[in-house]
Parts: C-alpha cells; structure tokens; sequence
C-alpha cells in the first residue's frame, strides 16, 4: 500500500492492478462541504481529542473543573449588583423574575458560546506537530473543543437548576424546547469557530481579536439585558446577531417568560445556518493549505 502525505486532503481507496488496495489522494475541487462520512470515521479520534482538551485545560490548575462553576456564578453576582441593582435593569424584567436568575439564563449559552468560540480559533495552530504529521479531518479540531466547551455547560446547566430551586422557579412545558435553543448556540458557536479557525492560519492575529468580540458581544447579546429595551427600528439589525435568538430561547424555555418574538428567533436562526455553511465551506477549501503555512 502506498501512502499519501499527512497534508494532504480525504482519501479514496481503489484496486490496484497487483490486487493491493491503493490510497489515493484527491483535493477537493470548489467549495464542498466537509465529508460527514469521514468524519464519522474519525468519531474516535474525535472524542480522545476532546478527552485531551478537557484534561489539558485545568491541568496545574487548584480549582481545577471547579472554575466551570465559579466563573458563572462570580458572573452572576457582578451583573446583579451593578446592572440589576446599579443600574436598575432588574426594574425592565417581567413581574416576578429576578435578575440573578434571569442573568444566569444568559449566561449559561453566552459562556458555552465564547469557551467554544476561543478554543476552536487557535485549535489548528496548536495542533500543528500533529498535522503534519498524519492525515485525518481538520474539522476534528474546532469540533474537539466545542465538545470541552459542552463539559462546561453541562455543568452550569446542574448549577442553574440549583439557582431555579434558590428561586422556587419551576421550569414549566417550555423546558422541552431547551436542547434546540442549546444546539443553536452550538451551531452559532461552530460556525464562527470555522471562521476563524481557518482565518488564524493565515492571520495569527485573529487570536488576539477574539478577547475583544467576546467581550463586545456580551453587550450586543440579551445576556444582561431584556431585548425589549432595543428600540424597534434596530431589532432587525440586532437579531442578525446568531446568539440573540439563541439566548431568548434559552431564557424563556427556562423562566417560562413570555415568549419571544418568534419571526426575529428565525431571522436570527437563519443567519447562523447561513454563517455555519460558509464557515464549512471556507473551511474545507482551506484546510488543504494549512501544513504548508503553519
């Protein structure tokens, strides 16, 4: 059998005139989406990876996997004190819902989002020992650490029942939507990490940018505030943003609000279809080149 190069691009098996199997190695062509049948094949060495990743990241650390659930809930206390009680957003809330747990409900998709989305934009970059030296899906990687960004949450998801039982909230029917608005804070936070997973290749300051959209975005998102206090004629504009339809859903599949606004909810839904298929796309037709510029 004769082997490809480790850079390069999905392999296709085919009988040689000797009776061997014979590897070849084909580019793809144009802008293809990923090949989801290789990355099946490779669902091991996806989850060893995200095994890795998760051991990794509180390595050295006191806290450990604990600082999954002291991030959130410092959080928590900060935005109550100064913008629900400061600056007096818990008076915009609907009657009955307290800001501490209406912040939460933010912050859980918000945080799952921005681990998921910081992770993914240097994962290439950081594996580039391993990818030059064996073939497999570059997809792997981005996907790796949204599945250590998904540790994380399905800890803060036990810690926000804890805050809905402080509260005496009893998530109602709605609950039953909560895994759909979490798969699109999923897709939200894939497609922007193929972005700019691809772009960190060529530009290594997009890992630098990142902080800054994270923390600038946490303003543009309903985390610590109701999107009812954006006047109307910017609700368009302002759900084009992936994360609004995501974190509404969240909230009220959760509290059991009102529900949203469901024409801007899918306004907000098709714009990260569309983010999440271009991202795959500029993924795949770069991904080729990745060895040779790292």
């Amino acid at each position: 059998m004769t082997h490809a190069p480790a850079t390069s691009p999905p392999a296709s098996v085919a009988a040689s005139p000797t009776g061997l199997s014979r590897t070849v190695i084909r580019p793809p062509s144009g802008w293809p989406l990923p090949d989801f049948a290789e990355l099946w094949r490779y669902r091991d060495l996806l989850v060893l990876l995200t095994s890795r990743n998760v051991a990794a990241r509180y390595r050295q650390s006191v806290l450990g996997i604990g600082w999954a659930v002291v991030r959130p809930l410092i959080s928590m206390a900060i935005f109550t004190l100064i913008f629900g009680k400061a600056v007096g957003l818990e008076d915009q809330l609907p009657a009955g819902v307290p800001y501490a747990a209406f912040a939460f409900c933010g912050l859980v998709p918000w945080m799952f989002f921005s681990a998921a989305l910081t992770g993914a934009t240097d994962s290439v970059v950081t594996n580039q020992g391993l990818l030059t030296k064996v073939y497999f899906p570059r997809i792997v990687l981005p996907l790796s650490n949204l599945g250590v960004a998904a540790v994380d949450l399905a800890i803060q998801l036990v810690l926000l029942v804890g805050v809905l039982a402080i509260y005496r909230f009893a998530p109602g029917p709605e609950a039953l939507a909560l895994p759909a608005f979490l798969l699109l804070a999923a897709a939200a936070a894939l497609a922007g990490g193929l972005w700019l997973t691809a772009l960190n290749v060529k530009y290594r300051d997009v890992k630098y940018a990142v902080p800054f959209m994270i923390q600038a975005g946490i303003y543009l998102s309903p985390v610590i505030y109701p999107p009812t206090i954006i006047p109307p004629d910017y609700r368009l504009l302002y759900y084009l943003n992936p994360m609004a339809g995501a974190i509404e859903g969240v909230r009220w599949s959760v509290l059991g609000t009102d529900p949203p606004d469901w024409g801007y909810v899918a306004l907000s839904a098709a714009a990260t279809v569309i983010l999440l298929i271009g991202g795959a796309m500029y993924f795949t037709r770069t991904e080729r080149t990745f060895a040779d510029i790292i």
